[in-house]
């Protein structure tokens, strides 16, 4: 109720916050008491941990535990190995969730099936496919060792292999999500002026889904980056070489455990520099 004026209860709205804050406390008010029970603990269990994490972490050696050559050494590894899986995601992910997305061909149901199956496959179990794949007695490792001299296991490229084994799905299912998402009206348009189907995707597509194809690029280079059962079966934990940020972190925890929550906190800061990158695609009611 206003008074006759209105002055009295506009004033009040605005120290209070207004109608909008009275909206959201009724709205609380009224969620039903089965459902916001569990709702809390879910939300505990997926933010304590890492709250622990800020919690037991020694800021004061922090300096000098991530200042290390060790941690360097896998910092820059992992940097390098993350970014060149998703350069090769890029160049084979895009032009593949084309073709998923504007072609038709008879079992795409299935290939899409097989090229999202790393998404829920164990990254051990990729580990091991990839070595029965390219391993130097593998059904292609074999020919490539042969024919080219060229060994992927155990190498820093085995490494790149591997995270862009397990990243580029995800780059595949955004790219498609928003070329579906795209008028293809854009593209026959092009076509009727001359374009080929490639300058079309290239001039035409390409701009239209380019915050797809950066928000699967970030997605896949920090699926990378926070890659291990793959890299450890593929690639190895050799130090310089394979041993990745995470591969560091699982070593250090049996030894040094401080260094391994130093860099599980590094690794931290990346996943909310993504979040925090990708934060009004996914993170923003619509």
């Amino acid at each position: 109720m206003t008074s006759p004026t209105g002055r009295s209860d506009i004033a009040a709205d605005t120290v209070r916050g207004g109608p909008r804050r009275r909206r959201v406390r009724a709205q609380v008010r009224g969620v039903p008491l089965p459902l916001l029970v569990p709702a809390l603990i879910g939300m505990a269990f997926l933010i304590v941990p890492l709250i622990a994490l800020l919690v037991r972490a020694p800021w004061r050696s922090l300096p000098d535990l991530l200042t290390s050559a060790e941690v360097w050494q896998a910092l820059r590894l992992s940097l390098v190995c993350a970014t060149a899986a998703t350069a090769v995601s890029l160049v084979v992910g895009v032009p593949l969730a084309w073709l998923l997305a504007r072609v038709e061909f008879p079992g795409r149901g299935l290939v899409r099936a097989l090229v999202t199956l790393p998404l829920v496959l164990p990254p051990v179990v990729g580990g091991v496919a990839l070595l029965m794949a390219l391993g130097r007695n593998g059904v292609v490792g074999k020919s490539l060792d042969s024919w080219f001299g060229i060994t992927l296991p155990f190498t820093t490229a085995g490494v790149v292999v591997a995270e862009a084994f397990v990243a580029m799905p995800f780059l595949v299912i955004s790219v498609e999500g928003t070329l579906r998402a795209a008028d293809p009206r854009f593209e026959e348009a092009a076509a009727t002026l001359g374009a080929s189907r490639f300058t079309a995707f290239r001039r035409v597509t390409l701009p239209l889904i380019a915050p797809g194809v950066a928000a699967g690029a970030v997605l896949a280079w920090a699926r990378a980056l926070g890659e291990f059962g793959a890299t450890i079966t593929f690639a190895g934990n050799f130090p310089g070489r394979t041993q990745t940020m995470p591969l560091a972190v699982y070593l250090a925890l049996q030894s040094d455990p401080e260094a391994a929550i130093a860099l599980s906190l590094v690794l931290l800061a990346v996943s909310v520099a993504v979040l925090a990158g990708l934060r009004d695609r996914w993170m923003t009611a619509r």
